[in-house]
Order: C-alpha cells, then sequence, then structure tokens
C-alpha cells in the first residue's frame, strides 16, 4: 500500500512515510493510492469481534509494512484501561431508528481520543521503520479537542516534543484547563491571538519553510503533525464507522448489508472523510450528513460546490467547528476528480482569492451521496433540552447539532431511515452552554460548572474532568500569529 499527495500523484511513499511527514513536501496531503475493498462477509466477521480486533482488521489493510502481532501491541495500548468503557466506542440507541455513538470514552473526554491515543504508537514506528535520527516536534492547531487529546497521547514519549496553539478566548474554560494543565517534561501550549483558520493558517506556513526546517535539522529536530492532516491520524477514524455499523446491525434494528445513515458534526472534514472512505471501501453507508454550526462554509460547498472563507467569522457555543478552512475537505475532492492538477487548482484558488468552485462532475457526486446544513446556537441548546426532557439523554453542543440536522433532514425528505448521529464529546466539556440548554443560567464558571451540571442531571463527573481546577496550571503564553514560529523556535532551542 503506497500514498501520495493530493497535488501529486506521481511521488510515492511508504505508509511509515507518510505518517513520519503527516504533510507532503507540496503542501498537499497523503492519501492512499487505492482503497482496499471489503465484503459483507468480511463486514459480518468484523462484527463477531470486540473493537480491538475491529481495529486490527480495517488498519492492517493500510499498513502493510507492520507485521500483525505489532499492530496488536499498539491498538492494546491503545483502546485499554484509558476508555472508561471495554466497548471503546459504544453506540446509545435513543429510539428503534437512531443511535448516537459515543466516541468520548477516552482520556480526554472527546472523539480525537479515537485517534489520538494510536497515532504516538504509529509515528514512533514509522520513524524507526523509515531509519529517522532526528527527533521529531509535533505541531498543532486546535479548536479545542485535538490539542487536549494530542498532548495526553505525545506527553513524554521518548525522541518527540509537542507543542500545541489554541485560538485564544476561542476555547471552553473546560477545553483550556485540560491543555494548561498538561504534564509531561516534553509538552507546551501556546494560545494565537485570532480563531483557529489564524492558529492552522501559521502552523501550515512553518511547515512550508524550508529554510526554517533546514534550521531545525542541523539541530537534530523535524516537524510533524498530529492534526487530521496526518494520515496516522485519519485511519483510526475510519474503524468506528465500521464498529459502529456493526453493534446497530448486531442489535437485530437492521440487517447486515442495510443502509444506514451518519450524521457527522464536523469542521476540519476529517471526522466525516473517514465515513466516506469507510463507504468506498464497501460499509452500506446511506446518506452522509456533514453538521455545521454558524460558521457554515461545508454547508453552502454540498449545497452549491462553492467552497468560499470570505464571509464572516462566528464563535459560538460548539467551538470545535468555529473554522472556515476545512482542509480535509481536499482529500474529498481528490477522491471524486482522481486529479492532482485538478486539485492543485483549486487550493491555489483557496490561497489567493479565499473561493473556489469545483466542477459539475465534483458537485454531481456530491450531491448525490452528501447533504450539507447547519443551525444556530439557539437552535442547539432547543436541541439539548428537548432531548434530554424527552429521552433523558444528555448530549453536548457538537452532537446536538447534529442530532438537530438529523431532525431537519427527516422532515424535509420524509425519510425515517435508521441513522447513526455521531458524538465527538462529554457534555461535560461544555457545562455552561449544556446548563443553559436545560435552563439554568447562572454566574459560575470553569470547574465549577462541571459539579453543577452532575448535580443538575444526575450525572456521574468524567473521571479525566474530576478536579480539574486543582492542577498546577502550568502554561500561560499567548502570542500573535506572526510569532508563532519564533514560539517553535525557542521551544526547541
Amino acid at each position: 500500500m503506497l500514498y501520495f499527495s493530493t497535488r501529486n500523484s506521481n511521488a510515492k511513499v511508504t505508509a511509515s512515510e507518510a505518517i513520519s511527514r503527516g504533510l507532503a513536501p507540496d503542501g498537499g496531503l497523503y492519501v492512499p493510492e487505492t482503497l482496499p475493498q471489503l465484503t459483507l462477509d468480511d463486514i459480518k466477521a468484523l462484527g463477531k469481534t470486540d473493537y480491538r480486533g475491529r481495529a486490527l482488521g480495517i488498519m492492517r489493510l493500510f499498513l502493510d509494512e507492520f507485521e500483525e502481532d505489532e499492530l496488536k501491541t499498539m491498538i492494546a495500548k491503545a483502546y485499554g484501561d484509558n476508555f472508561d468503557t471495554p466497548d471503546t466506542a459504544p453506540l446509545h440507541f435513543v429510539d428503534g431508528k437512531t443511535a448516537v455513538l459515543e466516541l468520548w470514552h477516552g482520556p480526554t473526554c472527546a472523539f480525537k481520543d479515537m485517534a489520538l491515543q494510536m497515532l504516538p504508537h504509529l509515528l514512533t514506528a514509522s520513524l524507526k521503520k523509515c531509519g529517522e535520527k532526528r527527533k521529531v516536534c509535533i505541531l498543532v492547531a486546535t479548536s479545542g479537542d485535538t490539542g487536549k487529546a494530542a498532548l495526553e497521547g505525545f506527553a513524554d514519549v521518548e525522541d518527540t516534543k509537542i507543542l500545541v496553539f489554541y485560538p485564544h478566548n476561542g476555547v471552553s474554560d473546560v477545553q483550556k484547563l485540560q491543555m494548561i494543565t498538561q504534564t509531561g517534561n516534553n509538552v507546551s501550549v501556546a494560545a494565537v491571538r485570532g480563531n483557529f483558520d489564524d492558529a492552522q493558517t501559521g502552523v501550515k506556513q512553518i511547515f512550508a519553510d524550508k529554510d526554517f526546517a533546514g534550521e531545525l535539522s542541523v539541530k537534530g529536530w523535524f516537524l510533524s503533525s498530529a492534526n487530521s492532516i496526518n494520515w496516522g491520524r485519519l485511519l483510526p477514524q475510519i474503524v468506528y464507522y465500521f464498529s459502529a455499523y456493526c453493534d446497530f446491525a448486531n442489535s437485530g434494528r437492521i440487517e447486515y448489508g442495510d443502509a444506514l445513515d451518519f450524521v457527522v458534526p464536523t469542521g476540519n472534514f476529517g471526522n466525516i472523510l473517514a465515513c466516506w472512505y469507510a463507504k468506498n471501501m464497501g460499509l452500506p453507508v446511506g446518506k452522509l450528513i456533514c453538521a455545521s454550526n454558524q460558521n457554515n462554509v461545508l454547508a453552502d460547498f454540498f449545497e452549491r460546490g462553492v467552497y468560499d472563507r470570505n464571509r464572516k467569522f462566528y464563535t459560538t457555543i460548539s467551538p470545535s467547528m468555529d473554522i472556515l478552512v476545512s482542509s480535509n475537505l481536499e482529500r474529498l475532492i481528490y477522491s471524486v476528480c482522481k486529479s492532482s492538477d485538478e486539485v492543485s487548482g483549486y487550493m491555489s484558488q483557496l490561497s489567493k482569492t479565499g473561493r473556489y468552485e469545483v466542477s459539475g462532475e465534483i458537485k454531481s457526486v456530491i450531491s448525490e451521496y452528501f447533504v450539507g446544513g447547519y443551525c444556530t446556537d439557539e437552535d442547539t441548546k432547543k436541541t439539548i433540552g428537548s432531548v434530554y426532557a424527552e429521552n433523558g439523554y444528555l448530549m453536548d453542543t457538537h452532537t446536538a447539532v447534529a442530532y438537530k440536522k438529523l431532525i431537519d433532514y427527516r422532515a424535509s425528505e420524509g425519510n425515517s431511515a435508521a441513522a447513526v448521529v455521531v458524538s465527538t464529546a462529554s457534555p461535560y466539556k461544555f457545562c455552561d452552554s449544556v446548563l443553559s440548554a436545560l435552563g439554568r443560567d447562572n454566574a459560575a464558571s470553569g470547574t465549577q460548572l462541571i459539579e453543577m451540571l452532575s448535580e443538575v442531571t444526575g450525572t456521574k463527573v468524567p473521571k479525566p474532568l474530576a478536579g480539574l481546577d486543582r492542577r498546577e496550571k502550568r502554561f500561560d503564553l499567548v502570542v500573535d500569529k506572526q510569532d508563532m514560529k519564533a514560539a517553535v523556535a525557542d521551544f526547541l532551542k
């Protein structure tokens, strides 16, 4: 299995090279040259094993450089006692046709754990396979959850350092506390004055700076990424779509072979892209419903085929989706058009003008398989309140965006097909907004809200969030976006 850049299909590399580099030298994203195909019998076989077995069954198809025992060891470390349920990614059935895929049972209470508990093992093994002698510094731009999950995954990993940039005043109190209290001798965190797109653009510019890379190489360092632009981040996400399908079918609510819709709250497009790959590998996926908040650049794209970041940026109660530049959309476009020249043209237009319009062929494909939509903060809160009142199920602000879009889709299409709502975070990560949605507005802040949400709902505080306010606050650096490279240089001096 070889990989190449979305912007140059001729320069092929191994999986270990793609994972080690993160971003391709031309600025493109690595994609597999082919997608493995699974039969219905293959999927049924996955349904007879646990999450670890499903992870092995999918990931080994893409990682033929790795021995099976090697992968088993990595998977056992990634998905073990660090998750608070043996199911790892359980389904919660709200009704007979609707399930919520809970991806937040890991050490940081967010779906990023599903990939970032695996990536450090994949990356360190890949570096050895590539004969890399330098140490690696992981650079991360986060809209909230990736940062903490990456810090947790890479903390004290040998021969690595990790620096996370997050938008100043652009994450929840709990998310910020999780990052600035992170333990580990190889970690650091910095806030960027601006929004997530500023942080993400700054990181991409650092990766593209060849002179800076040369300076770091002399000092024994090179840069890599833990964002979903890294194939090692995206691959583990494919697994939980197969797992969710198997659990739904095993429940008897659908038969193996029946189509299942997936509703995904997404900002950077990695999460729903993994579902698209699963579908193209043979998973019986019906519609892929892409749910956005008021930063509705993706909703507009799926309606008109025009990607335009030239719009007002909103700070919302679902901050992990407060994004106007969805990096992984590039991979979707390549998978449809199969032309690196065409993709390069679109990305060049985006860089120069902030917009591009895809071809009629691409529009036709995305309109057939994808549905885009968005909702306001007000609708998000109403959804949290109504689902809790009617079903006794508590969800966070991102999951509620997806749930609302499923309701809208079913109403508009007269469709009641079985569906999975992908839940990306524990409601305890966004206590202020969740409490407000339950009619409990108050003047409390930070971790006081965690205890209050527990009291109001009678639910248990997740262990990783308990006592968060009593942990040492280690990082208080705030930088302008033009000073991000200097922060990296200082961290590695």
